[in-house]
């Protein structure tokens, strides 16, 4: 099988011939490691056999183009984007955002700053020229190219805060609905110009973070009621082109699980370990649903940045290996990105397990 082909079988329910691979490293790892031993004219794409490529896609800020340098020191940069949202982030070294502040707290400042920009198609939004390079490009390879956004729970959580955001959900559903609605429209709009304009990807990856190390967010009849019919709406869209759907959500999201495959994403990733995620129980759960799903991750990068040898083997063959017996699709990737404290033979040996043990209809 091509990667594209590979991919393909694991989010559409069939079986591949061997399993995917794919990876998200901090921007520090690949330095780190080359210092051990990388080898320095390959990219860990090239090395590993990387099955699939993200492209980036529509820029969905409300305010286009805005971005504010509120405050900076030698470390750190405070700024201002066009969601209204204050961020605080490192300068030369990954991290999470630190919240600062949101402007848009209120259905009225929804409305009068950050609703109107979104109601209607605006194409400088898609860098049309180079995204039709990429996709003509990559498309005439053999990788399974997927375009990425976020969607209306990550756009949700990052233009109102956390705060404001789940409580809205409580004190105010109709401006969550009407968020999530102009959100789905949106989204609907611009990738239907793509996919007739430029061209239809292999597969699409939604990033929407529902979950932290403790659980969702909120509540699985809370998901339901106020997220879900816009998942389910976008999900549909997307299978209308014939485009499958590949799920992105950090955090716990065991509760959430039955919804999700009701919404109908063909893959989910990547199932951090670390916070009670275990991709078993979710095939285990599978079959009691009667539905066929692909798996992207789980693999805990706390025990690989062990150096532990027998840990990563077993930690890697048991989850692999099983999937494979029980004839779930699977694509090996870490728990969620790979950092620097994980050694590059740690990671190496983390793969060649996956290899080994990663073959359908092997004896």
């Amino acid at each position: 099988m091509t990667s594209r082909e590979r991919i393909r079988a694991i989010v559409t329910g069939e079986l591949p011939d061997r399993v995917g691979v794919y990876e998200h490293y901090w921007g520090e790892t690949i330095p780190a490691w080359r210092e051990q031993g990388f080898p320095a004219d390959r990219g860990p794409d090239s090395l590993f056999g990387h099955d699939l490529i993200e492209l980036g896609s529509v820029d969905a800020t409300p305010l286009r183009g805005y971005s504010e340098v509120v405050e900076e020191d030698e470390l750190r940069r405070v700024t201002k984007d066009g969601r209204g949202a204050t961020m605080r982030l490192w300068k030369a070294r990954s991290g999470v955002p630190e919240h600062l502040g949101f402007d848009c707290v209120t259905p009225e400042i929804w409305k009068e700053r950050y609703r109107e920009p979104l109601l209607s198609l605006d194409l400088a939004r898609i860098d049309r020229d180079n995204l039709s390079k990429a996709l003509d490009t990559q498309l005439g390879g053999d990788k399974f190219v997927c375009l990425n956004s976020g969607f209306v729970y990550e756009w949700m959580r990052g233009s109102l805060g956390d705060v404001v955001m789940l409580e809205s959900m409580y004190l105010e559903p109709e401006w969550i609905h009407d968020f999530c609605r102009v959100y789905t429209d949106f989204h609907k709009e611009h990738f239907a110009w793509i996919f007739d304009n430029l061209a239809r990807p292999d597969g699409m990856f939604i990033y929407e973070d529902l979950g932290f190390r403790n659980g969702p967010f909120m509540r699985p009849a809370q998901y339901a009621e106020m997220v879900q019919p816009y998942h389910t709406e976008l999900v549909s869209f997307f299978h209308d082109y014939g485009i499958p759907v590949i799920l992105h959500s950090c955090g716990d999201v065991r509760q959430l699980f039955d919804h999700l495959v009701e919404s109908g994403w063909d893959c989910l990733q990547p199932m951090e370990a670390k916070s009670g995620n275990n991709v078993l129980a979710f095939a285990d759960r599978l079959d009691e649903l009667g539905r066929r799903m692909g798996f992207m991750g789980n693999i805990d990068v706390t025990v690989l940045n062990t150096g532990d040898q027998a840990r990563i083997r077993h930690e890697v063959a048991s989850k692999v290996g099983e999937l494979v017996r029980r004839g779930m699709g699977y694509c090996f990737h870490s728990d969620h990105s790979v950092p620097p404290d994980i050694s590059y033979e740690s990671y190496k040996l983390a793969w060649e397990v996956a290899r080994e043990v990663g073959v359908y209809g092997g004896s």
